[in-house]
């Protein structure tokens, strides 16, 4: 890379291009340095990545998260992400063997990209992203000098991305949503955090929390609606950046019952005092002169 670069310590070349950009590119077990990628890992997954595997891997959300993965913050003191965990006591992917990934079908976003990556900005004052895509030149990857010339978009669909990056789209506006927002909306709480966190990644308690007693008490979903949102991966979590949507950012899609609406707007109301009354009082306390004895 130049010397003249401003991103000298990264790989990724800082160009942007949309997807008629011609790269040259391909990987096989013929190539050199074949699985030295999959030896150094740092890979952040998508809701449909952590999905996708957990399937695979006949597990549960939760039974997965905290077999294969490693939480992370992505802007300090805000929503998480989760990277996958690389062997014990290494930085190789668990899923690496000699003939390449036990997991290929089902491998993680990233490294169907790679070495392109995906780059998705939102300016504060509008309402869509916009996308378009940067090359990344590791020093250990021989894959560039291969002959064959690939545009992005074909290389995207060759890797089976235009599925992955329609279902995790939901979940990229929330981000970019969150970040372009700013302190706008003010520090999220540690209950939204969570909320985020088990919506997006832990789909199985969140499927159970939507089929709760407590969720339809509030949410006035048709039954068909709750039915086929329960029973279908995709769906439900298609569902539930909806429900982030309206939760963290007030943007009403999903109905709730007017009576609940009402109660949960009086129980803030009561909780609001209560706190008030006990910083009083706490005030007055600090404020009562010390006893004298005479």
């Amino acid at each position: 890379m130049s010397e003249s670069s401003p991103f000298p310590q990264s790989p990724v070349v800082p160009a942007q291009f949309d997807e008629s950009h011609v790269i040259r590119f391909a990987c096989h077990r013929g190539v050199a340095c074949w699985n030295a990628c999959c030896s150094n890992i740092d890979i952040s997954l998508t809701p449909v990545d952590v999905l996708r595997l957990a399937r695979r891997l006949s597990l549960s959300s939760s039974e997965f998260l905290a077999e294969y993965t490693l939480p992370y913050e992505m802007e300090k003191d805000g929503i998480a992400g989760v990277k996958l965990k690389p062997v014990e006591g290494g930085t190789a992917c668990r899923f690496m063997e000699p003939e390449g990934c036990n997991v290929y079908s089902d491998r993680p976003t990233a490294c169907r990209y790679y070495p392109v990556a995906l780059l998705s900005l939102r300016r504060q004052d509008e309402n869509v992203d916009r996308q378009s895509y940067a090359l990344v030149e590791e020093p250990h990857c021989l894959g560039h000098r291969e002959p064959r010339r690939i545009s992005i978009a074909d290389y995207r669909k060759e890797q089976g991305l235009p599925e992955y990056d329609d279902l995790a789209r939901g979940w990229r506006q929330l981000i970019l949503k969150k970040k372009s927002s700013g302190p706008t909306i003010g520090k999220p709480s540690r209950r939204s955090l969570e909320l985020f966190f088990m919506t997006c990644y832990d789909i199985d308690r969140f499927r159970s929390f939507v089929a709760s007693d407590s969720f339809s008490t509030i949410y006035d979903l048709p039954p068909d609606e709750l039915r086929n949102t329960l029973e279908d991966d995709d769906a439900l979590l298609q569902f539930g950046f909806r429900f982030l949507r309206q939760v963290l950012f007030g943007e009403v899609t999903i109905a709730m019952h007017e009576q609940s609406v009402e109660q949960r707007r009086q129980g803030v109301a009561a909780r609001r005092r209560q706190l008030e009354q006990e910083a009083a009082e706490r005030m007055a306390r600090e404020e009562e002169p010390p006893d004298v004895e005479l």
